[in-house]
């Protein structure tokens, strides 16, 4: 049991967040993907395949949680042009948990249309859901902040999209993460000329995210409230950089106060090292490019602290966020340590930058000179690069080249961090688990033509069977 109590925290904050909506009504309800484990963390593992259905199909209430599903009010800059005509247009937030260690949300995906649908029809295609199974199933293996995925089910509708051969087939979708409050939910506040809410949205914030902050005065509450999310967004995208990941849209609206990554379309995961590799097809000047995330994220909690500002006008927004890069490279050269399975020998702080900025910067070196596998290189290298594990890989070829001596010196510097993790049964194989741009087309064609899951149930638990390897505090 994990001592999970149903919450209804949302409500704290009243009617000008949130409106109140009637679910749609499918006319199936065909389970695709149930997430036992993430079940259990809220205490609903023991729900019937039925009681499943009625509660992540049909929305049916939770026992002492949300009455009716609410949609979320929220702006939000979208390829960094202002727009106020957003909010949930087709998800809403359905229940809340008090967990011993923080409050989770599971929100839905495909739900129906809201007062924020604009001229969309609420719904979400099948293919989408899938591939936001992979997408949160192998970076949390990766060990990156992210939302689960919690159920999905076939509806038995068809839906007209042009960007997938239509018609094609429906899916609703439930996540669990760890808050809904996302960057535009402020800005639609600021841009309302609504300081008194902002205010109120910090100390909803501060109370269930960030407790630590409960007993500073406001302004100062503010101030080290904006530090603390930028500290977590950051560890966020050193996170997506060390997994190959790349977002696709990075909007504010796609981003929230707990530095949790969330609500994948078109994302990607990196083939090779590319620093201009895009995600989204219609990200034409490569705005959201894979390079580009840091920046990207820190010009959207600029945008963050703007809207804190018009309720604190004091607040030195730049000030505040000068030491984001800081934190960023800090996370990287760690998150990329851990990936490698590695520790720094050294004693001084001065050594110590400097020898894992050399690993950073000879590993990408490498990987752009020689244009190899992102993954394989990461999988081939853990635990620095064990002779036996680089002569089974698909890539032996390239570590007899000149071209990795530097990189194979630099690795020799650093000792390894876990003996154990350094003979998981996942490191004794020769290929790496990926999931780039041509596998996911693989796996789905099977259940696009004929209903065959097989393939797909076999690569989640191949993703899965690595699962904490990486583990990130």
């Amino acid at each position: 049991m994990s001592n999970a109590t149903p919450s209804t925290a949302i409500y704290e904050l009243g009617s000008d967040f949130y409106d109140e909506v009637l679910p749609a009504q499918f006319p199936q309800a065909i389970l695709r993907y149930r997430n036992q484990a993430a079940a259990q963390e809220v205490d609903l593992g023991e729900l019937t395949a039925p009681a499943w259905a009625e509660h992540f199909c049909h929305f049916k209430a939770l026992p002492d949680n949300l009455k009716m599903p609410v949609a979320l009010r929220y702006h939000g800059h979208q390829f960094q042009s202002y727009n106020p005509d957003l909010g949930d247009g087709r998800g809403f937030l359905f229940a809340q948990f008090q967990t011993p260690h923080r409050l989770l949300d599971l929100g839905t995906k495909g739900s129906g249309r809201t007062p924020w649908s604009r001229s969309g029809d609420g719904r979400l295609t099948l293919k989408g859901a899938f591939r936001e199974i992979l997408a949160t199933e192998l970076l949390e293996s990766y060990g990156v902040p992210t939302s689960r995925t919690f159920s999905v089910f076939e509806t038995g509708e068809s839906l007209e999209r042009h960007d997938e051969p239509s018609p094609t087939r429906a899916a609703v979708l439930v996540r669990l993460n760890h808050s809904h409050v996302r960057f535009g939910t402020f800005q639609r506040l600021a841009f309302l000329k609504q300081p008194d809410n902002i205010r109120k949205l910090i100390r909803y914030c501060v109370c269930h995210f960030y407790p630590e902050l409960a007993n500073l005065p406001d302004a100062e509450q503010a101030a080290r409230f904006l530090q603390a999310v930028s500290q977590k967004t950051a560890a966020l995208a050193a996170a997506w950089m060390m997994a190959g990941f790349v977002h696709g849209v990075l909007n504010t609206d796609n981003m929230n106060i707990t530095g949790e990554s969330f609500d994948y379309g078109p994302y990607r995961f990196l083939p090779t090292y590319d620093p201009q590799f895009t995600a989204a097809y219609f990200d034409r000047s490569g705005l959201y490019c894979f390079g580009r995330q840091p920046y990207s994220v820190l010009w959207n909690l600029h945008q963050l602290g703007a809207a804190l500002a018009s309720a604190y006008p004091d607040l030195p927004v730049a000030e505040l966020l000068e030491d984001f890069s800081a934190d960023f490279s800090f996370e990287v050269h760690q998150r990329l340590l851990k990936r490698l399975n590695l520790r720094n020998p050294l004693q001084d702080p001065a050594g110590i930058q400097t020898l894992n900025a050399d690993l950073v910067a000879n590993l990408f070196n490498y990987m752009i000179a020689e244009k190899v596998s992102f993954e394989q290189t990461f999988f081939d290298l853990h635990s620095g690069g064990i002779e036996s594990r680089l002569q089974r890989s698909p890539l032996k070829d390239f570590y007899k080249q000149n071209s990795f001596a530097k990189l194979k010196s630099t690795l020799e510097s650093f000792e390894i961090a876990d003996a154990r993790h350094a003979q998981h049964p996942y490191f004794q194989q020769s290929k790496a688990c990926t999931v780039i741009i041509d596998e996911l087309e693989s796996l789905w064609q099977p259940i696009a033509e004929n209903d065959d899951w097989a393939a797909f149930e076999r690569k989640l638990a191949e993703i899965r069977s690595f699962r904490g390897v990486y583990n990130y505090p």
